[in-house]
């Protein structure tokens, strides 16, 4: 499947802000299953985009830029081709062992709700695969998707409790309990194409476990499947924070706002239309 992303964040700031600081993770790699035909990033205000990768191998966008800014705009686009690989992530790059992946964060602290959670997913037979796919099911059926009860900063715990949350939530969820188990997991942040729905106003997350003999697999809670050709991979982490298509901050400027604007489709049905 061919992919055509675009993903526009505004800014807008009262009093204008005198410099602004942000390093981006928006830029998809190529691996197994995905390779990118073309991308790229515009920033609104002057300045220069320094490009680096971090810790994770994920490509990294560095700007600085100068005020007065009542208002600055991002815009990421391009084509990606997918493939349906069942799951399986190959060839991306790999920086740690996947014992990394067993390391607790804030945001992915356990608690006895989520350990309890994913014990009964073990508890039938089944080697680690299975019980990822029994973890992947229950926590479909747990969760309800809502934007209303939880924040960028909601921690794992919180949302399970609430049995409600965005795909961030659902996606540490799965973190939590499958490392609680002692499988590694990571957080993936990227796109998903909806059939029903091009305009989105987020990206998509969903999570990678480490299988023995099989490797990464990506497992998407919010939707209960695996990842498939409508998935495009952008940047992993430990969680959310490691992920996150935008840090920074800012100078001046009483009042932020932002919009978010994504539009994912197939490209072929673009041409078409």
């Amino acid at each position: 499947m061919r992919l055509s992303i675009s993903h526009k964040t505004t800014y807008n700031y009262v009093p204008p802000a005198t410099r602004v600081i942000q390093v981006l993770r928006l830029t998809p790699r190529n691996h197994d299953g995905q390779y990118v035909v073309n991308w790229r990033i515009d920033v609104s205000a002057d300045c220069r985009l320094d490009q680096h990768e971090d810790a994770f191998g994920n490509i990294t966008h560095a700007f600085a830029a100068e005020g007065p800014l009542p208002e600055l705009s991002l815009l990421v686009e391009g084509e990606v081709e997918t493939r349906d690989a069942h799951g399986l992530v190959r060839d991306a790059v790999e920086r740690f062992p996947p014992s990394l992946f067993l390391r607790e964060t804030e945001l992915t602290a356990c608690d006895a709700g989520i350990a309890a959670f994913a014990a009964a997913a073990r508890q039938a037979d089944g080697d680690t695969l299975q019980v990822l796919h029994r973890l992947l099911e229950r926590l479909h059926d747990h969760m309800q998707l809502d934007a209303d009860p939880t924040y960028v900063a909601t921690k794992a715990a919180e949302a399970f409790a609430l049995k409600h949350g965005i795909c961030q939530d659902f996606a540490h969820i799965f973190i939590t309990a499958s490392r609680s188990l002692g499988i590694p997991a990571r957080y993936v942040g990227g796109y998903f194409c909806r059939e029903d729905e091009t305009a989105q106003d987020a990206g998509h997350a969903w999570a990678e476990a480490f299988v023995p003999d099989l490797g990464w697999i990506a497992f998407d809670p919010t939707n209960g499947i695996c990842a498939t050709d409508a998935h495009a991979r952008v940047a992993v982490g430990l969680d959310h924070l490691g992920a996150a298509p935008g840090r920074g901050m800012r100078y001046g400027g009483g009042t932020e706002t932002l919009a978010v604007n994504i539009h994912v489709d197939q490209a072929a049905r673009q041409t078409q239309s």
